[in-house]
């Protein structure tokens, strides 16, 4: 079967995107490994309707309403190679399955690398996060710690401060910080350290304390790790997608990448802000895109 599109990631861009393709009645194959990034988190927050929502309560809905539309297949497997013939797309899972389109929507997302600092991942999702909209209403004027090796710290830590004021900023070692934007950040009551981190401590998910390579320990309750994001898989760069200067999918902002017939969706093509109602409109309008290249294709056919 010749499938109009394949959608490679069932998240919340590719979802979406094969929910408005459904309903358009093109043929769609949602590939998807279940491995969703959000996973380790107990609820999603944000998006109107669906605010508290946990990630597999999410999925779980969002699969009933897509699959209602008989022209919509769910693939549960594993993606291992994409190549394009002429102009058909053949998509190969491991057990050696192909799946053909003529179009292809790249919803994989993006990896999370985050500081090496002990304990990190057995807090991650319970008291620590990576992002304040999407966690910081639960961390309201608690004591809270920011370790970001970004230059964008200054600004992250700003942000933080519509949250909580008690604001211990970590750069776990690196220079970001001018003397200027030290001296605004304490002025405003922020205590920042630039030794590393030496880990994270505390009990059942529930951050105590954050320690450094020097010996001290200072308390918190909570706070926000920023992460490097990086492709989730190679797919895009395989077939020949210019990037953007972040790492992202270059797309003309209506889902389309500089390759004919391939289009990138949600965080694939960038990679902040990272939540679920972005990549959910970004998947809505990538499919639309897509359905309007077809149905242009479909017309001109001679």
């Amino acid at each position: 079967m010749l499938y109009d599109c394949a959608i490679i990631g069932g998240g919340p861009a590719g979802l979406n995107a094969a929910l408005v393709l459904g309903r358009a009645r093109r043929s769609v194959a949602l590939i998807d490994n279940n491995r969703p990034r959000n996973a380790v988190t107990h609820a999603s927050h944000g998006f109107i309707t669906r605010d508290g929502v946990t990630p597999a309560e999410f999925r779980r809905v969002a699969y009933e309403e897509v699959l209602r539309y008989p022209s919509v297949h769910h693939l549960p497997t594993e993606v291992i190679s994409v190549t394009k013939k002429e102009s058909v797309f053949e998509v190969f899972d491991s057990s050696g399955l192909r799946v053909q389109a003529r179009k292809l929507i790249l919803a994989t997302g993006v990896k999370e690398v985050f500081p090496e600092i002990e304990g990190f991942y057995t807090f991650y999702g319970k008291s620590l996060f990576n992002c304040p909209y999407c966690d910081g209403w639960e961390l309201r004027d608690q004591p809270l710690v920011l370790v970001s090796e970004s230059p964008a710290i200054y600004h992250k830590a700003k942000l933080l401060l519509n949250w909580s004021k008690d604001l211990l900023v970590c750069t776990n070692g690196q220079a970001f910080l001018s003397d200027e934007q030290k001296e605004r950040l304490q002025s405003k009551g922020v205590v920042v350290m630039e030794q590393p981190v030496a880990a994270f401590i505390g009990h059942h998910g529930q951050l105590e304390y954050a320690s450094f390579t020097d010996g001290t320990q200072v308390p918190r309750v909570g706070g926000f790790v920023t992460p490097q994001f990086v492709q989730s898989t190679p797919f895009g760069e395989r077939l020949g997608c210019e990037r953007t200067e972040s790492g992202g999918i270059q797309t003309d902002g209506a889902g389309r990448t500089s390759i004919p017939g391939v289009y990138a969706a949600g965080d694939s093509s960038y990679f902040m802000p990272s939540q679920l109602i972005f990549a959910a409109a970004d998947g809505s309008r990538t499919a639309a895109s897509v359905n309007l290249d077809l149905t242009e294709e479909d017309f001109n056919e001679c």
